[in-house]
């Protein structure tokens, strides 16, 4: 059964479990998930009110792009799950021979690899629903606006936890050209990501205060 079939009663106490997954990546991409979509709530809201004509087909514009993030997301859950139990397999690999010991030392690098590239998507989905979640800021209606402020809280959280999952996995990997250009790009959305997620919970807030 897929993670997100399961209810949110199911996910949560499957999460708080000692069960390997869902983890941290799956939460990060669930929560990312629910950033967006109230993004693209705010969106709906925001269309067909006349006040708002002018950007309206910008604002449709958003809310495709922010639904196309949604369904990414979620398709991360359960990969995030697949990826994380071959990986816990090759932990428990004997090592007695020096050709088990090589066995097990090249089927860890190539499953920390893998388990490592689904929180580096999750962090590339995250940073595109910020930007999104960045102009929706700027031309939302405002009777809704302070859910693009939650929403863009979700998804710097999910742009966070997307990045410890990746350095946890970048420890057993001894590509270091790999570790390099994974963790430049790790620390480019990061950065650019967290920025614009704070200029944007700023504008927010200075836009609902009395």
């Amino acid at each position: 059964m897929s993670m997100l079939e399961k209810s949110c009663n199911q996910f949560l106490e499957e999460l708080a479990s000692k069960a390997p997954v869902p983890g941290g990546g799956g939460a990060a991409a669930y929560g990312g998930a629910i950033g967006m979509a109230l993004s693209n709530m705010v969106g709906n809201l925001t269309v067909g009110k006349k006040k708002y004509a002018d950007v309206e087909d910008e604002v449709k514009d958003l809310i495709e792009k922010g639904s196309k993030v949604i369904e990414e997301l979620k398709v991360l859950v359960d990969k995030d799950a697949e990826v994380f139990e071959p990986l816990s397999k090759a932990y428990g690999l004997p090592k007695d021979t020096p050709e088990q010991a090589k066995i097990k030392e090249e089927t860890l690098e190539n499953c920390s690899k893998e388990a490592c590239s689904v929180p580096m998507e999750i962090m590339r989905k995250a940073y595109e629903g910020i930007k999104i979640h960045e102009r929706m800021g700027q031309i939302g209606t405002m009777i809704a606006i302070s859910d693009v402020g939650c929403g863009v809280v979700f998804l710097k959280a999910a742009l966070i936890s997307g990045s410890l999952n990746v350095i946890i996995n970048l420890n057993s990997i001894k590509d270091q050209e790999y570790v390099q250009a994974t963790t430049e790009e790790m620390n480019q959305l990061l950065t650019g990501g967290s920025g614009i997620a704070d200029e944007t919970l700023e504008l927010v807030i200075n836009k609902i205060k009395k």
